[in-house]
């Protein structure tokens, strides 16, 4: 038999509180959800054609790439890819946080460049 914390006061705070946290679910949802749209919004993204944005060695190696066969950069795409792939499976071995913080790096730089080198517009 519930009672819902009317007649026993050291459970109404318990009662009251489920209720909030029902509301506040939704609302906290929106935020996030809000939040990372802000996170991801496009003003701060990189041009991938004409390497604005990006500074330093690293516009040199695109542009070096960019001047190579088709096969060529799919080779170099592909290797780096494996590479990349290899080094995932060894920080396996060095605990769950440490690789799912490796795989958070690699989904962000390593893609995004292997698809540079390839030509892909992302």
């Amino acid at each position: 038999m519930t009672t819902d914390g009317a007649d026993d006061p050291a459970t109404a705070h318990f009662a009251g509180n489920r209720r909030s946290k029902r509301l506040l679910s939704p609302a906290s949802l929106l935020v996030l959800m809000a939040l990372g749209l802000c996170v991801a919004f496009p003003g701060y993204a990189l041009d991938l054609v004409a390497f604005t944005g990006i500074t330093g060695p690293l516009t040199s190696a695109l542009t070096q790439i960019a001047s190579l066969g088709p096969g060529i950069k799919a080779l170099v795409g592909f290797v780096g890819f494996v590479v990349a792939l290899i080094s995932l499976a060894a920080l396996r071995n060095f605990g769950p946080v440490l690789f799912y913080v490796g795989l958070a790096i690699f989904a962000a730089v390593g893609l995004v460049i292997a698809g540079a080198i390839m030509g892909a517009v992302i």
